[in-house]
C-alpha cells in the first residue's frame, strides 16, 4: 500500500520494493482496515469522563454515594477540593436501581455537605444535584434531587464555564484523542450541546488535531450559522481538511431511561400513566427541518420512541430533509422501510441495546414497535452509521461492533434479539467513513493496523478486546498512534 500526500496512491504487491525512495513500514502478518468512526459523540463530555467521577458501576443510590464520598476524600487529600468549584460525576443509571434505591436530595446532601456536586445520568437526560449546586445553578429540585431533561441540558452546559475548566478541558481533549486513536478511531461526529463550529476552529488552532471532526449545529444556533455562511460539509478554517461543518442536530423526544422517549403506548409499571414527551412540537420540528434543508444543512434528528420516530419521519418527508435519524431505538414496523425510502441513514448505537435490554423489559413491556431493529433496517436498504453517543456508552467502536454482531456482552448470556444481529462486514462498514470493510486506491490514508483478523473473532469477549490488537492508527497519512 503506497501512501502519498495523505491518500492511498496504490495497493499493489511489491510496489514499495520497486520504489526504494519510499519510507516503508513492514506490516507483514498484520491486517489493515479502514479507519474507524464514531458517528455520534458528545466529545467534550466524553473527554470529561477521563477526569471526572464515573458512576457507571453503581448499582444503587447508596453505592453511588459511597463512590462520591471516596472521590471527595481523594480530592481533599490531593488539595484539589475547592468549595467554589463543582465536583462533577457522570453516568449514573438509576433506571436499573431498585425502587427503594433511587436518588434523593437528602442522600446527596449528606454525602457532599457544603461542596457543590452535580451528577449527570448515563443518558445525559437528567441530573442529580445537592442543595448547594442547585442554588449555584439556579435550578429547583424536590426530594429526589433530580433535575429534569431540558432544565438539565441548560444547567449542565453551565458547569463547563466554571473556574479552571478551560485548562482542564484542553488536557482532557488531548487525552481523549489519544485514547480514540489507540482504538483505531480516525473521526467523530460531535453533537456536543454547545456552539461547535467556532469551538472546533479554536481547537484545531491549538493543535488538537488527532481526529476528523464533523461539528453539529443545534436549532437554537442554526440561524446564526446560516447568517455566517456555513453549510454542512464546509471545511473548518485551519483544520487542514480534518474539520467540517456537520448536520443540524435536533432532539425530538427524551430517552428510555428517563421514561421520556415519546411512545404510542404507555410505559409499563409507571403511575400515573405516561407516554413520554416531545421536546418540540411537530410544527417546530418541521420548521427547523425546512430551514436547515433550504440553507444547505443535513439533519441529524434524535428520535427514540416509536411515535417520535413517526413524527420525525413525517416531517422529513414533507420537507425533503436529508441526513440521519439518530438512535431510532423503537420503530413501528410500517416505519422501518421509510428511512431508506426517504434517503435517511439510521445512526445507531448498538451498545445501548446491551445497556437497555433489562430496562426495555421493565418499561417497554407493551411496545407497539420493534426496539433496536438493526437487521430489519439493513434488510430494508437503510444505510447504517454506528457510534456510541459517548459518554452514554464508551467511545469505542469495537464495543458497538461486538454488540451489533453478537447481541450480548457475555458468552454466558443469551443474545438480545438475535434476529436483529448484523454480520461483521456490515458492522465494520457502518463504523467507517467509506462504508465498506476494505480500502481502495484513492481513499484517504485513514487506516488501522491490527495484529489479528477481526472477521475471525467468534465471541463478544474477544471482539470487545480488539483495542489491544490495534498496532497503529493512521490519519491522513500520519500516524496518530503506534504501539
Amino acid at each position: 500500500m503506497v501512501i502519498n500526500e495523505g491518500r492511498i496512491a496504490a495497493i499493489a504487491p511489491g510496489e514499495a520494493e520497486r520504489n526504494r525512495t519510499l519510507a516503508t513500514v513492514d506490516a507483514e502478518g498484520m491486517w489493515v482496515i479502514p479507519g474507524l468512526w464514531d458517528c455520534h459523540t458528545h466529545f467534550t463530555q466524553w473527554s470529561y469522563t477521563l477526569g471526572r467521577l464515573d458512576l457507571i458501576g453503581a448499582s444503587s443510590a447508596h453505592e453511588a454515594m459511597d463512590m462520591l464520598r471516596d472521590h471527595l476524600s481523594q480530592l481533599r487529600s490531593e488539595g484539589r477540593l475547592d468549595p467554589n468549584r463543582f465536583v462533577v460525576g457522570m453516568r449514573f443509571r438509576h433506571s436499573l436501581w431498585a425502587d427503594d434505591e433511587q436518588p434523593t436530595l437528602a442522600a446527596i446532601d449528606e454525602a457532599s455537605g457544603d461542596q457543590p456536586v452535580a451528577l449527570s445520568s448515563a443518558d445525559m437526560h437528567c441530573g442529580w444535584v445537592n442543595s448547594v449546586a442547585a442554588r449555584m445553578l439556579g435550578v429547583q429540585v424536590g426530594e429526589s434531587g433530580l433535575v429534569g431533561e431540558l432544565e438539565w441540558f441548560d444547567a449542565y452546559c453551565r458547569l463547563d464555564n466554571a473556574p479552571g475548566a478551560d485548562e482542564e478541558l484542553d488536557r482532557l481533549l488531548r487525552e481523549a484523542e489519544h485514547d480514540a486513536a489507540s482504538k483505531g478511531i480516525v473521526g467523530i461526529r460531535d453533537y456536543e450541546m454547545a456552539e461547535n463550529i467556532d469551538t472546533w476552529i479554536g481547537r484545531f488552532a491549538k493543535g488538537i488535531n488527532g481526529l476528523r471532526v464533523q461539528s453539529g449545529v443545534y436549532p437554537e444556533r442554526l440561524n446564526q450559522a446560516i447568517d455566517d455562511g456555513w453549510h454542512t460539509g464546509d471545511e473548518l478554517p485551519g483544520s487542514n481538511g480534518l474539520g467540517h461543518v456537520g448536520a443540524m442536530k435536533l432532539i425530538s423526544d427524551g430517552s428510555l431511561n428517563t421514561r421520556s422517549a415519546y411512545c404510542s403506548t404507555p410505559y409499563s409499571g409507571i403511575e400515573p400513566e405516561t407516554f413520554g414527551t416531545m421536546s418540540y412540537t411537530p410544527e417546530q420540528i418541521e420548521s427547523y427541518m425546512f430551514v436547515a434543508t433550504k440553507h444547505g444543512f443535513d439533519i441529524a434528528c434524535h428520535a427514540i420512541g416509536d411515535e417520535a420516530n413517526t413524527i420525525v419521519l413525517d416531517c422529513a418527508e414533507r420537507t425533503k430533509a436529508h441526513g440521519s435519524i439518530e438512535h431510532a431505538q423503537m420503530l413501528k414496523p410500517t416505519d422501518i422501510p421509510r428511512l431508506a425510502q426517504l434517503g435517511l441513514a439510521a445512526s445507531i448505537q448498538p451498545q445501548h441495546a446491551m445497556d437497555d435490554r433489562d430496562v426495555i423489559a421493565r418499561f417497554w413491556g407493551r411496545p407497539a414497535g420493534i426496539p433496536y431493529a438493526f437487521r430489519s433496517l439493513r434488510d430494508a436498504g437503510t444505510r447504517l452509521l454506528m457510534g456510541s453517543d459517548a459518554p452514554v456508552a464508551p467511545l469505542d467502536p469495537w464495543l458497538a461492533i461486538s454488540a451489533a454482531v453478537f447481541g450480548t456482552e457475555s458468552s454466558a448470556r443469551e443474545p438480545f434479539q438475535p434476529e436483529q444481529c448484523l454480520d461483521f462486514g456490515t458492522a465494520l462498514a457502518s463504523s467507517t467513513a467509506v462504508g465498506r470493510k476494505c480500502l481502495k486506491a484513492g481513499d484517504a490514508a485513514d487506516l488501522v493496523l491490527l495484529d489479528r483478523d477481526p472477521s475471525a473473532v467468534d465471541s463478544p469477549e474477544e471482539m470487545r478486546a480488539m483495542p489491544r490488537h490495534v498496532q497503529a492508527t493512521m490519519l491522513a497519512g500520519r500516524w496518530t498512534y503506534r504501539k
